[in-house]
């Protein structure tokens, strides 16, 4: 290969990892540290990506718990070392020459991030949320107790002298009795025969 081609190559796989950078760092709450020398995208402290560009090529390990099987039947794709594919980690490895599939790879990323992210984050919490404009919760719906037929209920719904809007019920008035059985379920006494 001559030594044009070659840079030409090794400027395909740097670009590749530009865009797989970006896509990571777009991501909400992810921070960029480089343990072992290599770039390492992580959130809230836990790493879901690697990114590894050097003289044997470009590197990309991912978390895949949904699509694992699916990218290890990849001619680039194999478990991560170290453990890690028993886990669902791949690693995916491009020689220089070769064309990193960048849609693929960023959709493996979003995965990853999704796995290891705290839900609140994740596309499953409906991602990172904007701050409401107001700070006012709205009221949860009253649950209303059983009452035996022929009874008439005597909860009352009252405003939580906290100044929040939740509301709750009051207990029932001590003079209404409910039969034990009605209570649990269960009668304390044996049944007769």
């Amino acid at each position: 290969m001559s030594k044009s081609s070659a840079s030409s190559s090794d400027a395909a796989l740097r670009a590749a990892e530009v865009r797989l950078r970006d896509v990571m760092l777009a991501l909400p709450q992810v921070t960029e540290e480089f343990p072992w020398g290599h770039r390492t995208a992580k959130v809230k402290g836990k790493m879901f990506a690697i990114l590894v560009l050097d003289e044997r090529g470009l590197h990309v390990t991912t978390k895949l718990p949904q699509s694992n099987e699916a990218a290890l039947m990849l001619p680039f794709a194999e478990p991560t070392g170290y453990g890690l594919g028993k886990s669902g980690w791949v690693t995916a490895r491009f020689a220089a020459g070769e064309v990193a599939p960048v849609e693929l790879l960023s959709l493996w990323i979003r995965e990853s991030f999704n796995a290891v992210a705290p839900k609140a984050l994740t596309d499953g919490g409906k991602g990172a949320k904007a701050p409401r404009s107001s700070q006012v919760k709205k009221s949860t719906p009253v649950r209303k107790k059983a009452v035996p037929v022929g009874k008439k209920p005597t909860s009352v719904a009252k405003k939580v002298a906290s100044g929040s809007k939740k509301t709750v019920a009051k207990k029932a008035a001590p003079r209404v009795k409910t039969p034990r059985t009605a209570r649990r379920g269960t009668s304390s006494r044996p049944k007769q025969s």
